[in-house]
């Protein structure tokens, strides 16, 4: 009989079941690793080709007010028009550098008459919970630039209190501002100069950083392999132990026993039996 038998028993048919159910997980979670590293790829890729590029009027980037394309995540736009300072609305709940506060949200009305919708930045909470001071919008008519970002639509649970909103929700904003508006996408300001460093503070530049992912897709993989090496291992084992209790590897592990040399036989010796067989005649 095969000494590999055993594995064709219900336990190890079960072992086998578990490792395969465990390699398929880790498959299953390194696959997903790889298509975040994809995203995050991606989006690298986005911010290279869009982030420091010449601004385009928004109409052209955006021809759809409605619409909106993720490869155009930061590209830049320019925009003629004014802002409407009674509109402004705050986003709560903003981190920044580690802190909590707000980011203030300006309608734009251009040229044309159509309302786009500007995050001039962040702005730190004061001890009270409220907005602190910060910088009004311009007055008067300007032209500014911005990226471009996707609304962010709402979140259950949370709405708006008075001025403060919980989230860039674009269709709630445009129906504050009634009129025809932009609710595919708004824009962050890209601002200069000293401007950048008063509240409302500029929005930090994206990280390029495709993250750890391929590392760790890498060892989810790897753990798949080691449950098919470990199944193995453990299967050697149990084929060393069922050989050595049933004999078989017994006369190829023992040591061969020396063979006994036949001691040649001295005078005394030859003495010795003669007097025994003269006793043995005497009697």
């Amino acid at each position: 009989m095969s000494r590999w038998s055993f594995l064709r028993s219900p336990r190890w048919a079960g072992y086998l079941a578990l490792v395969i159910v465990f390699a398929i997980a880790c498959c299953a979670l390194g696959t997903w690793q790889l298509n975040r590293r994809a995203e995050a790829l991606t989006e690298v890729a986005r911010i290279d080709a869009n982030y420091d590029a010449d601004a385009v009027p928004v109409a052209e980037a955006l021809p759809d007010p409605g619409g909106f394309d993720a490869d155009q995540r930061w590209q830049v736009v320019s925009l003629s028009g004014r802002y409407l300072p009674d509109e402004e609305v705050v986003v709560r709940n903003r981190p920044f550098g580690g802190a909590s506060g707000f980011e203030v949200v300006t309608p734009f009305r251009l040229d044309d008459g159509t309302v786009f919708f500007v995050d001039r930045g962040w702005i730190p909470q004061a001890s009270d919970g409220r907005p602190s001071e910060y910088a009004p919008a311009p007055a008067g008519p300007v032209e500014i630039e911005a990226r471009l970002k996707a609304g962010e639509g709402t979140i259950s649970g949370r709405t708006a209190s008075g001025d403060e909103l919980a989230t860039i929700d674009l269709d709630e904003l445009a129906d504050r501002v009634g009129g025809p508006s932009y609710t595919g996408a708004y824009g962050l300001l890209v601002q200069q100069g000293a401007d950048a460093d008063e509240p409302p503070m500029a929005a930090a530049r994206p990280i390029r950083d495709e993250g750890p992912h391929l590392s760790y897709a890498l060892q989810w993989f790897v753990f798949a392999l080691l449950g098919f090496i470990g199944l193995g291992w453990a299967a050697n084992q149990e084929r060393k132990a069922l050989a050595e209790a049933s004999g078989v590897d017994a006369p190829r592990d023992r040591a061969p026993r020396p063979k006994r040399v036949p001691r040649e036989r001295s005078d005394a010796d030859v003495e010795d039996q003669i007097l025994d067989e003269q006793a043995l005649d005497r009697r």
